[in-house]
């Protein structure tokens, strides 16, 4: 906990270690460590539209364990990589050229985190992470074999567990693909349970766009017959305003994509 607090992260720079989490004004049960994938990374000062003003994020790193950077930037590297080949297949899949959305990312707001889920005595009270959509355009994780993701089905609106697969990942679509795609893909509900023996671990790689991008649905993919379904909006004043609930509980839900719905 020594080292822990010597990166613990703010609301001025949410970069670091972090135990009191809120999801949908609710508090997580868990602790995490996160990071950028570009170092340093410039995002708006404030949700305001009119608000010109821009702050920089800046990693901050403990000293020990002594390789943590190390190993954590070269696995982010790597599944950077992976990212990329996904969007290109996910591009190809709605006929469109597979780097239509690389430049979208050239000054990316992703990054990592580290979940730490501790054992909870009273699992039926809590939540590891409370039901959400990703706001990005891919999540990927990787998670150890106690298991503990749900997702929501659907058509009975049942919670679906996701079983663990050794030496596997798990890909979920965020809400920006789903915004891009014009719902041809859509964002999954999901939410992470715990439980009272073991602990859990999960590492997961938010794939943002730069702060500037407009998310909207794609011209290509919008005619007559298929309209528009979402406003364009910018990204990275979206992502300040949604990041400020996950710090302290507020009195109104964070801001969804559902917010930019044509009706």
């Amino acid at each position: 906990m020594e080292e822990k607090r010597k990166v613990k992260r703010d609301e001025v720079n949410p970069m670091g270690y972090y135990e009191s989490e809120h999801t949908k004004n609710v508090r997580d049960w868990k602790e995490v460590f996160d990071f950028l994938i570009k170092d340093p990374t410039f995002l708006p000062a404030s949700p305001e539209l009119e608000d010109d003003e821009m702050r920089t994020l800046s990693n901050q790193w403990p000293e020990n364990p002594p390789q943590f950077r190390e190993v954590c930037q070269e696995y982010a590297r790597e599944v950077e990589k992976l990212g990329y080949k996904l969007l290109e297949l996910i591009a190809l899949s709605l006929a469109l050229p597979s780097n239509r959305f690389n430049g979208y990312f050239e000054d990316q707001l992703s990054r990592m985190r580290l979940n730490h889920y501790p054992p909870c005595p009273c699992p039926e009270l809590a939540l590891g992470v409370g039901r959400h959509k990703d706001a990005g355009a891919l999540t990927i994780v990787a998670q150890d074999d106690v298991g503990g993701l749900q997702v929501k089905r659907k058509s009975d609106g049942v919670w679906v567990p996701v079983k663990p697969t050794p030496n596997a990942l798990v890909i979920n679509v965020g809400d920006i693909i789903q915004v891009w795609s014009n719902e041809a893909y859509e964002s999954v509900e999901h939410r992470v349970v715990v439980n009272s023996e073991r602990e859990r671990f999960s590492i997961p790689i938010f794939f943002f766009p730069s702060h500037y991008v407009m998310v909207k649905p794609l011209e290509e993919l919008v005619n007559e017959g298929n309209p528009p379904k979402y406003k364009p909006y910018n990204f990275g004043k979206f992502n300040v305003a949604r990041n400020r609930s996950n710090y302290k509980k507020l009195e109104v839900q964070n801001i969804q994509i559902s917010d930019f719905k044509i009706i």
